[in-house]
């Protein structure tokens, strides 16, 4: 794995294209990452055109601040992530402030534990998406057949073309990852949300 002091080399080359002002790049770094950015909106939001919204900005906050991208700090998909999760948060906590204010039930506390809690829950499943799309392919795949289509470990093993000891070192390896995502801050976060 690469120091923290070297990050990849397309993630520097990307912040200096944006830097310049390069189109060119913006368009490839959004087909990069567009589907990630709207997937972990949608999964904290609940909401495609609040997604949709969310990956509108992100963008725009990239192109218009790529020197906000430390690549000394991780991964610029890491930093595309929590951008996405931090604003999609933001915009969770306006919106459900703002209903529950218009509701009127309950104390301001009790409504302030219920959004809270809700945010809590939108960022674990935030999280476990991220952590899916980043495993590795042969790990995302063994759970997807084991958990989306059902197999056992046998069938798994079957349909990906590896030993039964081979699937289920991948299905238990990919479950350590996603358990990770209860207890992790948002992705590439170090603190609270």
């Amino acid at each position: 794995m690469a120091k923290k002091d070297a990050p990849p080399r397309w993630d520097r080359r990307m912040q200096q294209r944006l830097a310049r002002g390069e189109a060119a790049a913006l368009g490839e770094l959004y087909d990069r990452f567009a589907s990630l950015v709207h997937g972990l909106a949608h999964r904290v939001l609940g909401d495609e055109r609040a997604a949709d919204g969310i990956t509108r900005e992100v963008f725009a906050h990239v192109w218009e601040h790529p020197e906000t991208y430390d690549p000394r700090q991780g991964p610029l998909r890491t930093w595309v992530a929590t951008l996405t999760h931090r604003l999609a948060v933001q915009r969770l906590r306006a919106t459900e402030t703002a209903a529950l204010t218009r509701g009127g039930t309950g104390s301001p506390e009790d409504c302030t534990e219920e959004l809270e809690l809700k945010v809590r829950h939108a960022s674990v499943a935030a999280r476990a998406d991220y952590i899916v799309h980043s495993m590795p392919a042969p790990l995302r795949a063994a759970l997807e057949l084991a958990y989306v289509q059902r197999r056992d470990y046998r069938q798994t093993a079957t349909d990906l073309g590896v030993t039964e000891d081979e699937a289920r070192r991948r299905l238990r390896l990919g479950l350590q990852l996603l358990s990770t995502a209860h207890d992790a801050a948002p992705p590439g976060h170090g603190g609270t949300v």
